[in-house]
């Protein structure tokens, strides 16, 4: 795995967006049958702020995350960005999923550069690309392909193909879920230096409480589906963040308890 890098951002803080997210309803038709999903779901969050969900499995996190992304659209209620209306997907709102899903036949420069040839705009901004792999410490590994890459370095190629479109709302769904425990502690100190060097907005979706604690402003604790929002924690600690820290320790016991876990601390 590639050793974290230290060095400065190599191109100019992001402006984050602010979220705002008002009384939303959401589910599917199963069979003729209404499946509710989301139920009254209303936050909001700051310009650069750091919001992490938790909540059971299944219980329409990962919904709420598309619908933030505009690759859905609520059933009622509204969700805003900067004041204006989702209506659908926009390069400034970048999804990062838990599997990397790199394209095998490209190579990491390839793979990275996607956004900016699909809108047309890579013959001009080639450098981004270049600044992106070299933030996320895989500028020698350009010309690997994604099977030549461990599941750390995989996932940091992802990371990399959504910088190039200088994100504003960085949305991660379980990004770190499936990497091993080592690469994973790896990857969350990298996701943190990547979010102050360069100040977007993040929502992201985690199973692991400390996870949420030691990388968010705030953490939101959904109920079991149909998700309502339980608790909205705020996480007043600085950077770098240490686990057995016990105002941390407090808030994962409160947030487990939340979970209906207060048992297995």
């Amino acid at each position: 795995m590639v050793a974290l890098a230290t060095r400065p951002a190599a191109t100019e803080p992001t402006v984050g967006t602010a979220l705002d997210v008002r009384h939303v309803d959401h589910g599917f038709v199963l069979h003729g049958d209404y499946l509710p999903v989301l139920e009254d779901v209303s936050f909001q969050a700051a310009p650069g702020e750091f919001v992490a969900l938790l909540g059971p499995s299944g219980c329409g996190k990962s919904t709420l995350l598309r619908l933030v992304a505009g690759l859905d659209q609520p059933r009622s209620g509204q969700l805003l960005v900067d004041g204006e209306t989702v209506a659908g997907p926009d390069p400034s709102r970048v999804v990062v999923f838990q599997d990397p899903t790199l394209y095998p036949w490209r190579t990491v420069w390839r793979n990275a550069s996607l956004g900016l040839e699909t809108r047309g705009l890579l013959k001009h901004h080639k450098q981004r690309v270049d600044d992106a792999l070299e933030l996320v410490g895989l500028e020698k590994f350009a010309r690997a392909f994604p099977h030549q890459l461990s599941g750390g370095m995989a996932q940091r190629a992802s990371l990399a193909r959504a910088l190039v479109n200088d994100p504003r709302l960085l949305i991660l769904d379980e990004p770190l879920g499936k990497l091993d425990s080592l690469t994973r502690l790896a990857m969350q100190g990298e996701l943190t230096r990547l979010w102050q060097a360069r100040g977007f907005t993040v929502l992201m979706v985690t199973h692991d409480v400390e996870e949420a604690l030691l990388l968010a402003n705030r953490v939101l604790v959904f109920s079991d589906r149909p998700a309502r929002l339980r608790a909205d924690l705020a996480v007043p600690l600085d950077f770098p963040r240490h686990r057995d820290h016990p105002e941390l320790l407090r808030l994962r016991r409160e947030a487990l308890g939340l979970l209906g876990m207060a048992q297995d601390w």
